[in-house]
């Protein structure tokens, strides 16, 4: 069975260590119709919305330096403004939703599978809650 289509997945499993906005959004060229100087966004095959792209950075640490930049598209009738950066941070975190994959081979890397990421929503993470203090300290404090 060859999959068609893009595949659903959600943030956790694309991010489970979380990603930050490492440049601005921009418009994606489309290659085809573009010429002479003329610049023609491009549209999504399946929904005929433009397509948008920014480049995150994985927060895995177990990734090598190339694998952890990577160029989500964001599909979008206007351009996706980004979360506002949060002080003291040097990139800023960021949520998806609506998010699909499709695998393809990467011809630069001959039998290397790719993925391109597309989404939907980008949004700044949702609080978490705190973690809870550890039984030894709350010792110390009863005491």
């Amino acid at each position: 069975m060859a999959l068609q289509d893009p595949i659903p997945v959600t943030y956790t499993v694309v991010f489970p260590h979380g990603c930050y906005i490492a440049d601005e959004v921009e418009p994606v060229k489309d290659f085809d119709a573009s010429s002479n100087g003329r610049f023609v966004q491009a549209r999504d095959k399946q929904t005929a919305e433009l397509v948008w792209q920014v480049a995150v950075v994985d927060g895995d640490p177990t990734l090598k330096p190339a694998q952890k930049t990577v160029a989500v598209k964001i599909l979008a009738p206007v351009q996706p403004v980004p979360p506002r950066p949060m002080p003291g941070l040097p990139f800023t975190p960021v949520e998806f939703n609506g998010i699909t994959i499709t695998p393809y081979v990467n011809a630069a890397s001959p039998g290397r599978p790719a993925y391109s990421i597309k989404i939907r929503e980008m949004y700044a993470p949702r609080q978490t809650a705190q973690p809870a203090q550890h039984k030894a300290s709350a010792g110390r404090d009863a005491a």
